[in-house]
């Protein structure tokens, strides 16, 4: 038979008593925390797949992000375009009622309104930059304020100082698409319109009432009037359809966000009945080695030799 020394029970005991405190402590903190551990080695096996869906999680917010700034921005794009179609409209509009009043009374006034409302519209900035711009976000796209501006000009295309590369966006890892438009393709259509107006005036200044060639000549300005104001509306509508392709987009990045959060929780989130089965087994264990030690070191052979020479 093996001779069972005092220190070597001390020892078992004591390691026990330290087993169960990791034991105890491990189980507090995971009741606190409700995750099963603060570091990759808590996961063992399942490691590798938590970085994994934590690396994906990471990408989808920061798609998400990017996609609710893009949403903002094409708002504010909406709203540009829509004034360019609204200053074609009126232009139309004014045409219109010369020709059926046989009166152009205030219809200058009327197109250098359209022309000042289209481009403070494609001069519109976001986020301190111009977004009908292209690559050339620092440059102002459309230099003309006044309809003498546009015949002094030695061409429409000389008015538009925007950079060739409209705006594209990525949406997400596998889509990228363009987002934005460019100032001449938004304006140009209208402007040469309001040149060819003013151009006509300039030199032959309209009467009133209209003689007919005047008048016939209204009529050829408000058939390139009513195609600025199709080219305009088609403009608002493909921004439209951007929209809700982001739109999409976004609420596609949202759910692939929960589904991802629900994998990491799976992966991360303790039981916390287990975790409350475990914290009782543990304080038990550990009261129970404390019993053990207190047994022994009141029973150990210093003590009985002490006893005895007493």
């Amino acid at each position: 038979m093996d001779a069972v020394s005092t220190a070597s029970m001390f020892q078992s005991v004591l390691y026990n008593i330290q087993n169960e405190q990791q034991q105890l402590n491990t189980a507090s903190t995971q009741a606190g925390s409700e995750v099963i551990g603060n570091n990759l080695q808590a996961y063992g096996s399942q490691a590798e797949q938590l970085v994994a869906t934590n690396s994906l999680q990471t990408q989808v917010t920061g798609y998400i992000t990017n996609n609710n700034l893009l949403t903002e921005k094409l708002n504010v794009q909406s709203q540009a375009l829509q004034q360019v179609s609204d200053a074609a409209q009126s232009a139309v509009t004014g045409i219109s009622d010369a020709i059926a009043n046989n009166d152009p009374t205030g219809l200058s006034t009327t197109l250098q309104a359209a022309l000042s409302s289209a481009a403070s519209a494609l001069n519109t900035t976001y986020n301190g930059q111009y977004i009908f711009g292209g690559d050339a976000t620092n440059t102002q796209p459309f230099s003309a304020s006044s309809l003498s501006d546009l015949t002094a000009a030695p061409t429409v295309a000389s008015l538009f100082a925007n950079g060739s590369t409209a705006p594209a966006s990525r949406l997400n890892s596998n889509t990228v698409t363009t987002t934005g438009f460019l100032a001449n393709a938004v304006g140009s259509p209208l402007v040469t319109a309001l040149q060819q107006f003013q151009s006509y005036v300039s030199s032959t200044p309209l009467s009133t009432p209209l003689t007919s060639a005047q008048s016939t000549q209204l009529q050829s300005l408000e058939t390139q009037f009513n195609d600025a104001l199709t080219s305009a509306n088609a403009v608002v509508a493909q921004n439209g359809v951007i929209q809700n392709q982001v739109s999409t987009n976004l609420t596609d990045l949202t759910d692939q966000q929960t589904a991802l959060q629900g994998v990491a929780s799976n992966i991360t989130s303790v039981n916390l009945g287990q975790v409350d089965t475990n914290l009782t087994l543990a304080q038990n264990a550990l009261q129970a080695s404390a019993d053990v030690f207190q047994t022994l070191q009141s029973s150990s052979l210093l003590n009985l030799l002490s006893s005895t020479s007493s």
